[in-house]
């Protein structure tokens, strides 16, 4: 009978510790337990601020918590980066919204203290923006043969937003791949480089879509090429670089992407929330009428592959960076 009682004991016992468990695991699996910080590692107005703040608001509803986006810009994104890969206080509730300046800073700030990629958990690319290849609409060329034809005869200049700018690094993976003499022109923005291609002082640009777009509906633009894998629903007609067949322009296909990232520390219940609804937003039809005036496409990768494709964007990049001599 001793025997007996004990061992009923011991199981009802065993069973308050299971159930003890239980309970714990659950509180731990209540992430966030405080606000969640959205760091945009840029100026407030640009793309990655916008998209940030319509992710943000469309977060709040999906983890019944607050998102306050906090902008750090500075040195590309390499600051609010840098920052975040330190870790400290709050680090298992903050989040950044990195976008091409994550690979193209690794090329071109040499001196980075930290890792691109080991020193970050990948949650989730959220859209994908192509380039488009465009010349004024008064250019003698009317595609993209024609134009590396003559740039490989009596040169040309390509304008871009600002060292390192997925713009830039665009126009110089079309020189190398093409082996084309072309000469980048910087500007501070957008805002300033494409006055100057819409009245011809420079031959070309790698512009992201939503800057160009309503430019090549108007007429104002010719496009050439966008520098997507696959043809854009925007610019249904305009080919893909690597439709092109020639030039090892096979070997084009770039796109300004945004996605979500934490520290390499970041808890496996946060990554598990996030995942959640982040998939919730992606769905949302305030979200994809927001990709759509972009002229985006919604992400597909998230964690390994996502992180993949990030260490894949490193080493593309390091390699432009190295044979056009772009260091910082």
């Amino acid at each position: 009978m001793k025997k007996i009682v004990k061992a009923a004991c011991l199981a009802a016992c065993s069973g308050g510790l299971v159930l003890g468990a239980s309970v714990s695991t659950a509180s731990a699996n209540e992430w966030p337990t405080n606000d969640v910080r959205l760091v945009v590692p840029y100026a407030p107005g640009g793309t990655t601020d916008v998209l940030s703040r319509r992710v943000a608001d469309l977060l709040q509803d999906e983890l019944d918590a607050n998102v306050v986006v906090e902008n750090r810009p500075g040195a590309g994104s390499t600051v609010a980066t840098g920052r975040l890969a330190r870790g400290g206080r709050d680090v298992d509730h903050t989040i950044l919204m990195a976008s091409p300046g994550h690979t193209i800073g690794a090329a071109i700030y040499p001196d980075l203290a930290y890792d691109p990629v080991k020193d970050f958990v990948f949650l989730q690319n959220l859209i994908d923006i192509p380039n488009v290849m465009v010349v004024p609409a008064d250019s003698p060329f009317d595609s993209v043969n024609d134009f590396v034809e003559a740039a490989r005869e009596q040169g040309m200049t390509f304008s871009h937003s600002g060292v390192g700018s997925s713009i830039h690094m665009s126009g110089e993976l079309f020189k190398t791949l093409t082996e084309t003499n072309m000469t980048a022109v910087p500007f501070a923005g957008s805002g300033a480089a494409l006055p100057a291609l819409l009245g011809g002082d420079v031959d070309v640009s790698f512009e992201n879509m939503p800057t160009v777009l309503s430019h090549i509906r108007s007429g104002d633009l010719r496009a050439l090429a966008v520098t997507s894998a696959e043809r854009s629903e925007y610019l249904p007609d305009v080919p893909t670089l690597a439709e092109i067949g020639e030039y090892n322009l096979d070997q084009f296909v770039t796109t300004a992407w945004f996605g979500l990232i934490a520290h390499e520390s970041f808890p496996q219940e946060a990554q598990d929330a996030m995942s959640e609804a982040l998939a919730s937003v992606m769905k949302r039809e305030e979200f994809l009428d927001f990709a759509e005036q972009l002229g985006a496409e919604p992400g597909q990768v998230g964690g390994e592959a996502f992180k993949e494709f990030i260490a894949q964007e490193v080493e593309r990049w390091q390699e432009v960076a190295e044979q056009a001599g772009i260091s910082q």
